[in-house]
């Protein structure tokens, strides 16, 4: 039985693509880049923001641009309302029966810790995590398993009692770099080929198919 759940953020617990999109475009508009569609920034998840912001410069990726385009775009982010970004259905009613049942609570992503945790007093504030591992610029990012070793350690649970929900290739490696099951969600971010992956437990449809990993 699993007393530790994991989850991945952006296309697992939230949707939050159509805020970030805008965000870019801006951005990109300004340094009269072409712009993208949702599809097109989907195609480039997985990494950290700087990974993210090099596949959408394309040739103009050096550290430099880099570094002034994510300026640009955290601007526009951070001052925009993200209306669009809003919880899954079933992603708080998961979480809350996955409490109440005493099973330990974990978000381990390649968003900022800063602005997840602002989306979970926003959404989840009376869920109680045991820790927050977002993507902290002096430290590695998934699929390095850093932040997933240090929630399983802060749980002190052993590695068959731990299981991490995601929904992409990239939730898959860093599972598997860190020794845990992986479960993989359709409604996020992933493609058929994610689903496929012989290292996941299994691809859900509805967030209550993870229940049964809980159970005695």
């Amino acid at each position: 039985m699993k007393k530790l759940a994991i989850f991945d953020f952006d296309g697992t617990l939230i949707d939050s693509v159509d805020d970030v999109v805008v965000s870019f475009n801006m951005a990109l508009s300004k340094y009269d880049l072409p712009t993208l569609t949702r599809e097109d920034y989907i195609g480039y998840l997985g990494g950290n923001i700087d990974e993210i912001v090099s596949l959408v410069l394309r040739d103009k990726s050096t550290p430099e641009n880099i570094e002034s385009f994510k300026k640009v775009y955290l601007d526009f982010y951070e001052s925009s309302k993200k209306e669009a970004t809003v919880p899954f259905p079933q992603s708080h009613d998961i979480l809350e029966r996955l409490q109440q049942n005493d099973v330990s609570l974990a978000i381990n992503s390649n968003r900022f810790t800063y602005s997840i945790e602002l989306f979970v007093s926003k959404f989840f504030s009376d869920i109680d995590f045991i820790a927050i591992e977002g993507h902290e610029m002096d430290f590695p990012s998934k699929p390095d398993p850093y932040g997933l070793n240090k929630i399983i350690e802060k749980a002190n649970v052993g590695l068959d009692e731990a299981i991490y929900i995601g929904d992409s290739i990239t939730d898959i490696e860093v599972a598997k770099n860190a020794g845990i099951d992986c479960v993989i969600v359709r409604w996020g971010y992933g493609n058929e080929e994610d689903w496929e992956n012989d290292y996941i437990l299994e691809a859900v449809d509805d967030f209550s198919q993870i229940l049964k990993y809980f159970n005695d």
